[in-house]
This record gives C-alpha cells, structure tokens and sequence, in this order.
C-alpha cells in the first residue's frame, strides 16, 4: 500500500523539492501552504506521517503539532530555521517526532522520513493486536513490575520510543536508568542501528574529545591511525551519556554544538561530519541544582531536558520486590550454571519487603547474590540474607513509609553502621541451639548450678541459626587424635568449652560484668578461640575444621586471616 504524507510549508520551492524527494521515495504527498489549508487536509484525509514548517502565515506549526499529536499517533515532524532550536525543543515537548533544520539536506530528510515511517509500522502492528504485541512481551521481559508506579512508566516508555526527542532519564543510583534507555532504543525506529552507552565520569577530560569525536592520524602525539568517535559509532542508531552531570565544563560547549548542529568534526580533520543519532543521558544528580551552581551549563541543560522520565527507587515500589526476587534468582542460576533454581521462602520475601533499599534494585540483585552464595540448599531463607531483625515497630506500615523515606536508620544507613550490632544479631537464638552445662570448675550461678550455654558452633555462622553435626568428620578427627576418641561427645564439648573460658578471656570482664574493651573485641576473642579449638580437634585440617563449625572452607580461611590467626605462631 502506497503511503501519504502531508507537507506543511510556505516556501513554494522547498515544498516542490520535498515533494519530489518523497516520490522518488514512493510516498504521495498533499501540499498545504497556510495552518487553515493543512487542518482541512487533515480533517479529509488520512496520512502516515506529516512534515510541517513552524512559522506559517496564519498562525504557528505548535499548534498544528499539538492537534495532530493530541488525536492520533501519527508521526510529525517539524522544520526550522537555522538558530531557533528553542521552537523546535518546544515542539518536541508537545509530541512531535523528530525536526530537520534549514537549509533542508536531503540525506536528513530521506532519514527523518524512513524513521517516521517505521513509527507508522509499529502503531499498525499495535492496533492489530494490541494485547501480545512484541513491543508489550519486550517491555513486561525487560522492565520487571507490575506496580501503581510501573505501569504509567511502561506506558511512558513506549510513547518515548516512538519519538526521536532528546530523553533525560532522572532518579538514585541503581534504578535501572541503561535497563530503560536500552528499552527505549530496541522499542524505537533505531532498533536497527547500535545502542552505543558511555560514562561520562569514567573518561580522562584529556581524552574526552577524542572519544566522543574521534580523531584524524597525526593530530596529537601518539595518534598512530584514525579513530572513530562515539559520535560516529553511533550513526544511526542511539547515544545514551550516562553520568552527564561528570562532564567537565569545555567538553560541555562541544558536546551543545554537536547535539544542536548535529555534525561532529574530527581533532585534527577541516570538515565536519554529519551524524544521525538520538541523544539519551542520565545522571543521579539534580542537575537543576548544578545549574545554579554554575558547574552544568544551562543552554546544555535545556538541550537534554527534552523530555525528563523520573524512575522510582526500590522503596517506592515494594510490591515488585518478590517478582524482581525471583526474576534474578532464574538469572543467577542460569549464569553460575546451577542445578536447581534457588528460591525464596515466604518469610525471606516478607523480610525483602521491610527492607529499605539505599541501592535500590541493584542492592537487591547483590543481596540475593551473596544469599545464594551461602545458602546451602536451594531454598533461601531469613537467615541466609544477612539482615538485620526486624523489630516490632518497623513490621508495622508507619515504619515502612519512614524507611521509605530515609527517615529510619537501618543497616544500610550511616547512622546504623556508627552502632556495633547487638549480641542478639550476631549469636543465632533459635530454639534449635543446644544448650550444654559447663565443667563444675567453670562459672556458676548464685545457686551453684552451672551456667548454661550455647553451643559454639553455632555462633561462627551469622547466616545460620541451626546446629549441624558431621559424624564422618568427627570420627576421622577422633582417629587422628586417639585421647579426644577416648571420651564421649559430652567430654569433647566440654573441652571446647573449657577452651573458652580461657583465664585470659575473664581478664576482659569488668566488675560489672561487662566486657571492658567493648562488644566486638570480645566477641572476636570468642571466635579466635573456638576456631583454634576446631582446628587443634582436626589437626589443623581447614576442610574438616570447617565441617565441625558448621561454615565453609572459604569462610573460615577468611576468618582466619581477619583474626590473625596462623599455625605456624601456635604450634
């Protein structure tokens, strides 16, 4: 089917060279010469894209671009004189497609027209089968949510994928600000061409030029051959600027020239080079704020801040918590090769969702890494998170809201980490912990009982609150030490724990009972003790010593270099 086009200019000659450029290109094209003529066109006829001037002799372009944006999606695009970007901006904002300055070049304009016309294929598609388009199945694989707040973000996405506007992505760092520029790239006309992503707080600024515009061989010292920029890497296709905010003030004013005129020249080159591509940038600093500040050139500001897309934080939509789990846990398992997928038990899920996520969704695919790392099944429980308890009052909905605002300090925030955690965090209180006496020349209570305590296993693991017990190690331990096998389990324990009620451990006591150098050194002194006890048991055998202690081998070598603790110092 022969597609139309309806051009909108009072230029006679312009409107005949575009006219004869569109048929060469098989399209049909109506000419309208005044904002009157075009609006009776528009109303009689039905067209796949329209091109229209801004200033006309009976009224503006804008207001043709908000009628026709407003009713329909039909592609529009807009022409303009040289120096008056500001329109142009204005209508990108209203909803037009693309622009193309004067004097019109014809590569531009056969470009503009094949993007425009892609545009019309996919609303086509859309309205034939709007429910499993592939654009939807795209969008609901890539953008993982279905919350309040997700769902106006989807919708906005796909309007900005049909436009060729300048798109500013805003929100916290670890939103999913390149998840969504990419999407906005595969669901655009551009879809084609190359997703070129750059950060711009990564590159030297004595090198920014010539990555971003390339460089001729023999311009500066060291240029051994010509190099493309980004800039023409991403030819036809799209720019995403991550970190803009890092840009140093000189790249600035190059970088406004080249989104503007869109021409790149070369360091070292006399001509400059035209490029067809779509700016996208991102920065999780206000840079409204910059601008005050005089650190973010404002005509630079405007230029990007075409269109602004604002991303929620994490906190903002926990009702997507247990489907983004569970989206990254099938991604952690197919990368790392695994056998049986991990899953969440419910409480761990709850636990997710009381959580207040500083880093948003990547604190989340971090955390659900390292769970994974020290579950020993597949099924990940609170435990294995590593958080914090949660009290009463934070379960409650008041206390949510705060942490969702900032306003609750968790073990995330700042005013969390200045207090060392509780006894209660770090030694598991489960009733699974088997509770032993100690030996009579021990500590006793008022009433000459001993002290119960808990077993020292289960203190070395954070992450676990349940006592496991290998026989196969501590029957080979008790062949390698033959006066150990002479006594039963009960004896065993009892000289472990002996072992820790060491007299230079009561030293670290004061008259009020509490440790005298604080919390964490005592606990540690703890710890050293017991794992200089498992390994005297295995005879310094770091597999079988970890097995007795209830942690992996990569654990306690790690616990063993933060402790100081070394063989060859205790024997």
């Amino acid at each position: 089917m022969t597609k139309t086009a309806l051009v909108v200019d009072d230029e006679v000659d312009l409107c005949r060279l575009m006219q004869i450029t569109l048929t060469k290109m098989g399209i049909k094209s109506d000419v309208a010469y005044t904002l009157s003529q075009a609006r009776g066109y528009w109303q009689e006829r039905e067209y796949d894209f329209c091109l229209t001037d801004l200033k006309l002799p009976d009224g503006s372009g804008l207001e043709l671009v908000k009628e026709i944006s407003g009713s329909t999606n039909t592609p529009i695009a807009v022409i303009t004189a040289h120096g008056s970007m500001d329109l142009a901006i204005e209508a990108l904002k209203l909803g037009a497609f693309d622009f193309v300055n004067k004097p019109l070049e014809l590569p531009r304009l056969r470009q503009l027209v094949e993007n425009a016309l892609k545009v019309t294929h996919q609303g086509d598609d859309s309205e034939a089968a709007p429910e499993c388009t592939p654009e939807q199945k795209l969008l609901d694989s890539r953008l993982i949510g279905d919350s309040a707040v997700m769902l106006p973000l989807k919708n906005t996405i796909l309007k900005l994928a049909r436009s060729q506007a300048p798109v500013f992505l805003s929100g916290a760092s670890g939103t999913g600000k390149e998840v969504v520029a990419r999407l906005i790239h595969d669901l655009s006309p551009r879809r084609d061409g190359i997703f070129v992503p750059v950060n711009c707080g990564a590159i030297p600024s004595e090198l920014m030029e010539s990555e971003f515009f390339g460089h001729k061989k023999g311009s500066f010292t060291g240029a051994v051959a010509d190099k493309q920029g980004l800039f023409q890497q991403a030819n036809g296709g799209t720019l995403f600027l991550d970190e803009l905010a890092d840009l140093p003030l000189a790249m600035q004013v190059k970088l406004l020239r080249a989104i503007q005129e869109k021409t790149v020249r070369a360091i070292g080159d006399t001509k400059e080079i035209p490029v067809d591509i779509r700016i996208l940038s991102a920065t999780h600093k206000d840079l409204s704020q910059l601008v005050q500040a005089g650190t973010f050139r404002q005509d630079l500001y405007y230029r990007i801040n075409v269109i602004e897309l604002k991303l929620p934080t994490l906190n903002a939509r926990r009702d997507d918590i247990p489907v983004l789990a569970t989206h990254f846990l099938a991604l952690i398992a197919e990368e790392w090769q695994l056998e049986t997928p991990p899953s969440l038990t419910t409480a761990a899920c709850e636990r997710l969702q009381h959580h207040n996520f500083a880093g948003n969704v990547r604190e989340l695919r971090n955390l659900l890494e390292r769970a994974v790392t020290l579950a020993e099944t597949p099924n990940i429980d609170v435990n294995h998170l590593g958080l914090p308890a949660l009290t009463p009052t934070e379960t409650e909905p008041h206390a949510v809201n705060a942490a969702t605002q900032g306003t609750a300090p968790t073990a995330d925030t700042p005013a969390a980490r200045t207090h060392p955690a509780s006894a209660d965090t770090l030694l598991p209180n489960s009733p699974s912990e088997q509770m032993v006496p100690i030996d009579s020349s021990a500590a006793h209570d008022e009433k000459g009982q001993p002290i119960q305590t808990p077993t020292s296993a289960s203190n070395l693991h954070p992450y676990r609150t349940h006592t496991q017990h290998y026989p196969s190690v501590i029957k080979g331990a008790a062949a390698n030490h033959p006066k150990t096998a002479q006594g039963d389990s009960a004896e065993n324990i009892k000289t472990a724990n002996q072992a820790v009620q060491a007299p230079n451990e009561t030293k670290n006591i004061d008259n009020t009972g509490l440790p005298a150098q604080g919390l964490e050194h005592y606990l540690q002194a703890q710890e050293k003790q017991l794992i200089i006890t498992a390994l005297k048991q295995t005879g310094w055998n770091k597999t079988q010593a970890a097995e007795l202690l209830g942690t992996t081998f990569r654990s306690l070598r790690y616990r063993m270099k933060k402790l100081e603790i070394d063989e060859n110092q205790l024997e």
